[in-house]
């Protein structure tokens, strides 16, 4: 037996089909499945989140709904921005072709927070609270969202002989022709799965527990899935490339550049506080206590 066929049986093989089935007519996928999944668990982690630090439910449900709709507009224009020779003579697809696919995961959390942050400031919303409850909402739906990922296998990666490479053999598997057969990293639904869940404990357990600084806990996840993205790119090989760089590591260092450069901001002007994240971060106020020089009486 030679060494390939050793690798392909140490390999972790996935024979699931990515599309679950019909439903009016609608196709409903393993990826579709696990980013809705996705969107709705992290949600409402951002909900409660923000909830125990001061912000009504009501607001932390204004501001998700208005970062779910303008995610999925960033997620298209971002891989229509990464694609433009399918749709610079056929405009029309941007819409019409959307429920084939055809999105980016940077585009749609650059999107969210954009339209959360604009809300936010339009209703005069503590932003800095804000965005430090979804942080955590955020790597969370990313990392369940990861798993429809593992499952469809379209996110291409190099070939590997390490025992927990993954082979397609579903003959509906994305990419399966480019596959060829071989067992491959698992980077997004692997790797990338695995580090999303390592950033979600440290935000949830270090991060809330130790920064003082209202927006610092976003910033820390801004950077820490950046670091992460930017390292997994040298696995992947379905990425767009700027003069040989790929597009996800340019993104990756102009965000965390971004995130640098917010936190200084927030440093400086730390925005509206509430006083639940007062009591959470630094502490509740010292019990008044009578002052020992006034004169008693006799």
């Amino acid at each position: 037996m030679d060494l390939s066929a050793v690798a392909l049986l140490l390999s972790i093989t996935i024979d699931i089909d990515p599309d679950i089935g019909k439903i009016f007519g609608l196709t409903i996928t393993w990826h579709g499945l696990f980013t809705a999944i996705g969107i709705i668990c992290g949600v409402s982690l951002s909900v409660y989140l923000a909830r125990v630090d001061g912000v009504p439910s009501d607001v932390g449900q204004e501001i998700a709904l208005v970062s779910v709709i303008s995610a999925i507009i960033g997620a298209r224009l971002f891989f229509v921005f990464e694609h433009w020779d399918r749709f610079e003579n056929d405009l029309a697809a941007i819409v019409t072709d959307i429920t084939e696919g055809g999105i980016t995961l940077y585009g749609g959390l650059i999107g969210g927070v954009l339209g959360g942050v604009i809300y936010g400031a339009i209703q005069r919303y503590p932003i800095g609270i804000c965005l430090d409850a979804a942080g955590p909402g955020m790597i969370l739906g990313q990392g369940l969202g990861r798993i429809g990922d593992l499952i469809n296998g379209e996110h291409w990666a190099t070939a590997s002989d390490l025992p927990w490479a993954v082979l397609y053999v579903h003959p509906n598997t994305l990419g399966q022709g480019f596959l060829d057969g071989q067992s491959v990293h698992p980077a997004a639904g692997g790797y990338e799965l695995l580090g999303d869940f390592v950033i979600l404990a440290i935000l949830l357990f270090v991060a809330r527990r130790v920064i003082k600084v209202p927006g610092w806990t976003f910033c820390t996840y801004a950077i820490l899935y950046s670091v992460m993205r930017f390292g997994l790119s040298e696995f992947r090989i379905d990425e767009q490339t700027v003069d040989g760089i790929p597009v996800p590591q340019i993104v990756a260092a102009v965000v965390i550049g971004i995130a640098i450069i917010l936190a200084g901001v927030f440093y400086r002007y730390p925005g509206q506080l509430t006083d639940e994240w007062e009591d959470r971060v630094l502490g509740p106020p010292p019990e008044e206590t009578e002052d020992e020089s006034a004169p008693s009486s006799a």
